[in-house]
């Protein structure tokens, strides 16, 4: 029954409208797996070792993927040193981007008003800013953390002045602005990891993977105002377009948890089939989408229900790890 309505839904949702594919980062075989709404595999666009996360451009038209180079943390390999662009309707690798000395890159997220990148690297800790278009590095600055993993970029009145910096090996978020490279750390949970702003820009929430909590951030003030407890594991997290509702994924519990924004507190659970190492949404809101790495799995879930509508396979030992939906000119 739920995976009808799903693709009722799917289907009502795609009438009239652009193509919508579902974009899945392969870390262990270093691809990007296009698949129809309906977890049908139609592509894949070979990248660089061992990817890790994804970000959209702002018009849409190109995907960025860091090329990690390394399974984990205990990893003990240098790395990998470029992001791979997506040409998401030609559906091929159109370049790269070297980031040179600067590697294990991971953490990567979109300036909404000029279009550059911020992407982490951890060896050594580093925030990175390209620009895309040049496919050079324009700044880089020292995070001050260790082991520097997810980033955010609330925006300014001319592109990003900050660059908010997960140090998943230290307890605190790093304050990086992007012109002078002045740090100030803020004190958070155990393991930071992925964080969201509020569609006001103002706050932004952070999930501590080890402290089974969210801190909640000040973005003008840079120091933190609150947490929200969670269950175990928070590692991945996005906000409902109506800014009500942070939804997360819960690697430890294998489960995907609501958290209403103004009470700050958690409001459900969904369970999904394996650990969830991420958590995207639609732009629409319908759909939250989580990869589930060790299973080789994707999980979807009714956001406004609060029900699993279903889980598709990827190929066996691709390890999926980032998903994004976009629409196909």
């Amino acid at each position: 029954m739920l995976r009808a309505i799903f693709l009722l839904v799917m289907s009502t949702v795609c009438a009239g409208a652009a193509e919508q594919v579902l974009l899945v980062v392969f870390h262990a075989t270093g691809e990007v797996g296009y698949y129809s709404l309906d977890g049908k595999l139609l592509s894949t666009v070979k990248v660089g070792r061992q990817p890790r996360e994804m970000a959209i451009s702002g018009d849409g038209k190109f995907a960025y993927v860091t090329d990690s180079g390394e399974m984990g943390a205990a990893d003990s390999t240098k790395g990998g040193n470029t992001i791979s662009i997506i040409d998401i309707a030609a559906r091929k690798r159109a370049g790269t981007i070297s980031t040179g000395k600067y590697r294990r890159v991971h953490g990567i997220s979109v300036d909404e008003r000029t279009g550059y990148l911020g992407v982490t690297a951890e060896a050594p800790d580093r925030i990175l800013h390209i620009d895309p278009v040049r496919r050079r590095v324009i700044r880089h600055f020292d995070t001050k953390g260790r082991l520097s993993h997810m980033v955010t970029l609330p925006a300014g009145k001319s592109g990003a002045e900050f660059a908010f910096v997960s140090n998943s090996g230290m307890e605190t978020v790093s304050v990086v602005q992007l012109t002078t490279g002045q740090v100030k750390s803020i004190p958070v949970g155990e393991r930071p990891e992925g964080s969201v702003l509020s569609k006001d820009g103002q706050v932004l929430f952070v999930c501590n993977r080890d402290s089974a909590n969210i801190t909640v951030i000040d973005v003008g003030r840079q120091a933190a105002i609150g947490e929200i407890k969670t269950g175990k594991g928070p590692a991945r997290i996005g906000i409902t377009p109506d800014g009500a509702t942070l939804i997360y994924a819960l690697t430890q519990d294998g489960k995907i948890e609501f958290a209403d924004v103004a009470g700050r507190r958690a409001t459900g659970q969904v369970a999904v089939d394996g650990q969830p190492v991420s958590l995207s949404i639609s732009a629409d809101g319908q759909f939250a989408f989580a990869a589930l790495e060790e299973k080789d799995k994707v999980s979807v879930v009714s956001v406004s229900s609060r029900k699993l509508l279903r889980t598709f396979d990827t190929p066996k030992g691709s390890g999926p790890t980032a998903v994004a939906l976009v629409n196909l000119p």
